[in-house]
């Protein structure tokens, strides 16, 4: 009775709506949503039959329910059994960085440095580079001897040709003998503030540069094209497709960046939905802030957010901690933003209005991203723009209630944890633990978590993220139990976080998350029902297709 109640209150939007509108039905599958509002208080609701009128949902229920308006609908898909959820939202990515990424030597895989060398070369042979070879992905807490590779290792493979490779995290990067000639670093070379460059017992650079100092190389190296960058966003946008991802909210874009956006936007070349954090390093941050929010009328792009850097990344020990490293006493971290210069920022962009993603790993950086908004609240207020704190991954117990009390959302990639647990607790100790990827903790509390990978980081597909959020384990599932597990997230709760959470995250929970009517029809069909099968196995998921306001984006080869 209540599908059908829903059903007649959406009968004067199909009885009296445009001439050229069409109607879609599609039924016979196995369908999920969310209603209700972000949070807690939503609930999750099965359906198996949905209408969808001019891009957006007019109705969900049941076949028989809808049947009544069948003399109103253009087509039918069956689903034949099949799948349906809510387009996912990855709340933290880099969409350039991943096309570009998919262009590049991939390291991920490398069990040792003679094995990324050697991946290297093949890349730069089988591709016929020429100038600067490029690659990321590597991790030497996942080689067989866990230190930082050499440059020497690189120059016995290629020592012609500039080599540089950033960390899987992109706080780092590994260059060259040759690379660290073009760029002019040697033993006089300083390292710049909220940078390190790596030396030997002797003080020559090792070939391996820490967040700020990466950019003594990146500056050596030949810019891509606007047309180089529309193209790999292009690229970008088909894998995340593929993947059953509709909207990504893009972490730090610049200006050019920021103009390909409205460029493919205004064009109808966006095939999917970004919403874009501006950059606070770049250079007309204050010109392009004046001009307000950025918004198409298809809801396609938006930019009306800022991205601030505090610190680095835990595996290459640039987090920004409280206390000493647990395996380097000598190691604090690292400020890529100066405390002054955060606050600057947050007294600037609070008052145009703009919502505030800081990016925060160590506990450190948390604490002093929390008391800049404290501050601000206090003095210049802002507190319901929805501010974020970008992967808020390691922070002191007593930090963890602001967040709450601070209107602040978590911004999480659950497949950092997995990822990170051979290393973590090297870094930082058991005790400090207690506040690190502390999901269930900050749930409990009240706080929306916003989830998402932080591509080309890790993987995209958003099916991982969810494995690690309800299991807290890899998908080789190990270890056995889970890694803390008494901070994973429940199916819903990690649902709810890749949809209508990560939604409210962007202003966007009355258009975009969920599939309720007047919403847009963004929606993916999978093979399986993860709510139905094994959570060891939530990880396999296919994607069969992925739909963006009503539109087939993607569909799979059903040959494969």
């Amino acid at each position: 009775m209540r599908s059908f109640g829903i059903l007649l209150i959406v009968a004067n939007l199909l009885l009296t709506g445009a001439a050229q509108a069409q109607t879609i039905l599609l039924h016979n599958f196995n369908g999920y949503t969310l209603t209700g509002p972000p949070g807690a208080d939503a609930k999750l609701r099965r359906f198996s039959a949905m209408l969808v009128r001019d891009g957006k949902v007019a109705a969900i229920g049941t076949a028989s329910s809808v049947s009544y308006f069948r003399p109103l609908i253009d087509a039918e898909v069956d689903l034949q059994g099949k799948t349906l959820l809510p387009g996912i939202i990855d709340a933290h990515g880099h969409v350039l960085g991943l096309g570009q990424n998919l262009q590049l030597a991939d390291l991920r895989d490398a069990t040792s440095v003679e094995e990324a060398v050697q991946q290297v070369k093949a890349f730069s042979e089988q591709a016929a580079v020429e100038g600067w070879i490029m690659g990321r992905g590597w991790n030497q807490e996942n080689w067989t001897v866990r230190e930082f590779p050499t440059a020497e290792a690189l120059d016995e493979a290629i020592n012609e040709q500039p080599v540089w490779l950033t960390r899987v995290d992109g706080h780092a990067g590994w260059a060259n003998s040759k690379a660290l000639e073009l760029a002019g670093i040697d033993a006089s070379t300083v390292s710049p503030e909220g940078g390190e460059i790596i030396r030997d017992k002797r003080g020559h650079p090792t070939g391996v540069l820490i967040d700020n100092a990466m950019a003594l190389v990146e500056k050596a190296i030949p810019q891509p094209t606007k047309e180089q960058q529309r193209s790999a966003l292009q690229l970008a946008f088909e894998h995340l497709l593929a993947r059953g991802i509709t909207n990504v909210h893009d972490a730090g874009v610049d200006a050019v960046n920021l103009q390909l956006y409205r460029e493919m936007a205004a064009a109808g070349e966006m095939p999917m939905r970004v919403y874009a954090m501006l950059s606070a390093n770049e250079p007309e941050l204050l010109s392009i802030l004046s001009e307000g929010p950025i918004y198409t009328p298809d809801d396609r792009f938006t930019m009306r957010s800022v991205k601030i850097y505090a610190d680095g990344a835990l595996g290459s020990r640039g987090a920004a901690l409280l206390e000493p490293y647990h395996d380097d006493k000598e190691q604090l971290g690292l400020l890529v933003t100066p405390p002054e210069r955060l606050h600057d920022l947050y007294q600037i962009i609070i008052p145009m209005g703009f919502q505030i993603n800081t990016h925060a790993i160590g506990d450190r950086a948390n604490r002093l991203a929390l008391d800049e908004f404290e501050r601000a609240f206090a003095t210049i207020g802002g507190r319901n723009l929805r501010h974020r704190i970008e992967h808020a991954q390691v922070v002191h117990p007593d930090d963890l209630k602001r967040f709450k009390e601070l209107n602040i959302i978590p911004s999480m990639q659950p497949t950092h944890a997995t990822s990170d647990k051979n290393m973590a607790e090297d870094r930082l100790g058991k005790a400090r633990m207690k506040g690190a990827y502390a999901w269930q903790t900050l749930l409990d509390q009240g706080s929306i978590i916003a989830a998402g990978s932080d591509f080309p980081v890790e993987l995209a597909d958003p099916f991982f993220g969810l494995h690690a959020a309800v299991t807290r384990q890899d998908r080789d599932n190990q270890p056995a139990g889970g890694w803390y597990p008494h901070e994973s997230m429940t199916l819903t709760q990690a649902f709810r976080a890749f949809t209508l959470d990560a939604a409210y995250a962007a202003y966007q929970e009355q258009m975009l998350g969920s599939l309720e009517p007047g919403k847009w029809a963004d929606f993916i069909v999978l093979d399986q029902d993860p709510f139905a099968q094994d959570q060891s196995k939530l990880w396999q998921q296919k994607v069969l297709a992925t739909y963006v306001a009503g539109e087939e984006v993607f569909a799979a080869d059903t040959d494969e």
